[in-house]
């Protein structure tokens, strides 16, 4: 389905119990609203649950120039009111995680509770070049290009030696995300400075998942911003790296179901 809101069509889709409370899920960079489909099954029943493409990837219109968080934010707020959806559970992986910082710092009367994964609260100034020669890179050759080493820092190697189907479909994502949505979320990144106001945030039950081997949102990123936000819980997976619901799908479903079972 598509909608357009906050000046951007977005897709999404819909599933499960809509006698349930909503659940949004929110994608990494170069993914797609499918890279939550190994927590579909388990959430179904006990969830009325929203994925949606961030603008720029997978179905989503993909509009050009730079990005910020508050175009990211306003297309999940945006989303939300279109489809009257008051109140939701929020899980976000990396970028989304980012995103959620954001939203519970703005629309925190939106959130019933969020999960943040393998994702970080401030870039640091090595990453912002990193991802300026990564930008540079999608514009000058395309996204093949990056889904070698994308997918190197995103899964460990033992997971990679597997060849499984799940692998491929993420490489499949990489490969086939748009220039203009890459690039314009990659600039939301390299302005990414929450870290510091996450202590401005009370009464909003938080979880953040972290992979042991994930060298982009390390864990000692993810512990500071736990740390930030007393209440919040933490869950380690290991082994696992960047896309750690793929990589560790039954261990990332079954942290979620038991931290949203209590909210």
């Amino acid at each position: 389905m598509k909608a357009k809101v906050n000046g951007v069509e977005l897709n999404y889709e819909i599933a499960g119990n809509s006698e349930k409370p909503w659940l949004t899920f929110s994608n990494s960079l170069a993914t797609n609203l499918h890279m939550w489909d190994g927590q579909m099954a388990a959430l179904e029943n006990d969830f009325r649950i929203l994925r949606y493409d961030k603008r720029g990837h997978g179905l989503s219109e993909p509009v050009d120039g730079a990005y910020s968080f508050d175009d990211l934010i306003g297309d999940v707020v945006g989303l939300w009111d279109h489809l009257e959806i008051e109140k939701t559970h929020f899980v976000g992986l990396s970028i989304g995680g980012m995103t959620a910082q954001g939203i519970m710092l703005n629309h925190a009367n939106r959130l019933s509770s969020v999960v943040i994964a393998n994702s970080m609260g401030k870039v640091a100034q090595e990453f912002v070049s990193a991802w300026q020669d990564r930008i540079d890179l999608s514009r000058e050759k395309g996204m093949e290009p990056l889904v070698k080493p994308t997918m190197e820092r995103w899964f460990t190697e033992n997971f990679r030696k597997r060849e499984t189907s799940d692998a491929q479909k993420i490489a499949e994502m990489i490969a086939t995300t748009s220039i203009n949505g890459y690039a314009g979320c990659a600039a939301a990144i390299q302005n990414l400075d929450y870290l510091d106001h996450l202590d401005q945030i009370s009464g909003i039950p938080v979880l953040f998942i972290a992979g042991a081997q994930d060298a982009g949102t390390p864990p000692a990123g993810m512990q500071a911003m736990h740390a930030k936000m007393p209440g919040s819980e933490y869950v380690l997976l290991d082994p696992a790296a960047h896309i750690s619901n793929v990589e560790r799908a039954d261990d990332f479903t079954r942290a979620l179901m038991g931290f949203l079972a209590k909210h």
